[in-house]
């Protein structure tokens, strides 16, 4: 048996054991985490399985998750992004002890931007001097929607190099790595020092004769 809550609890009810999806809530937008937790009945030591659905039928690969607890959240660790989840209605199976069950919900268009997580890597790799500034503005510029931030820099191989950012961002960019600083706090800083020319290419000087 199946039993639906407008709070967003689904159970399936057996004789010996129990298992529910408790979601925090059932509508999200882009930039947003998907929040929930498993409640079960009893802990044996066996993990859950989990599969994320979408409407179209596609299906994620098995996800392990260990059930240590009656009560277990399990946060997403990426936000929802445009140009990976198209809008429309998901489904969380899980499977536990035998037992399977399904929530739902919806992920709805929004004004909400977010930076894409590809560029963590190259942030990191910044921020640890493996990347220069330039590789930096030029990831932001190739990666970030332009209604995000808007940067004017043409880059070559030449000058990539040369744009220089106050060394104190880095502490901007690792409070962000750290989930401390929001994407809009990291990007609103960058947007500032461009349009200020704070961050830029140095003047040009022409040779002496």
């Amino acid at each position: 048996m199946v039993l639906i809550g407008s709070t967003g609890l689904v159970t399936s009810v057996f004789a010996e054991s129990q298992i529910s999806i408790i979601m925090e809530k059932t509508t999200y937008t882009y930039c947003e985490r998907l929040v929930y937790s498993i409640e079960v009945s009893e802990i044996t030591g066996e993990p859950a399985i989990i599969h994320i659905r979408d409407g179209a039928g596609g299906k994620s690969s098995a996800i392990p998750i260990p059930i240590e607890k009656l009560s277990n959240p399990i946060p997403s660790l990426h936000a929802f992004e445009k140009d990976i989840f198209p809008l429309g209605t998901y489904f969380i199976d899980v499977e536990y002890l035998g037992i399977q069950t399904t929530a739902e919900f919806n992920l709805i268009d929004s004004d909400n931007m977010c930076i894409s997580e590809a560029m963590q890597p190259v942030v990191v790799r910044w921020i640890n001097g493996e990347f220069t500034d330039g590789m930096l503005i030029s990831g932001f510029q190739n990666i970030v929607d332009k209604k995000l931030i808007e940067i004017p820099f043409e880059f070559t191989e030449k000058n990539i190099d040369s744009l220089v950012i106050p060394e104190w961002v880095k502490s901007v960019g690792k409070g962000w790595v750290m989930g401390i600083v929001s994407d809009e706090m990291f990007v609103k800083n960058l947007q500032y020092l461009i349009d200020e020319k704070i961050i830029t290419f140095p003047p040009v000087r022409e040779n002496e004769i």
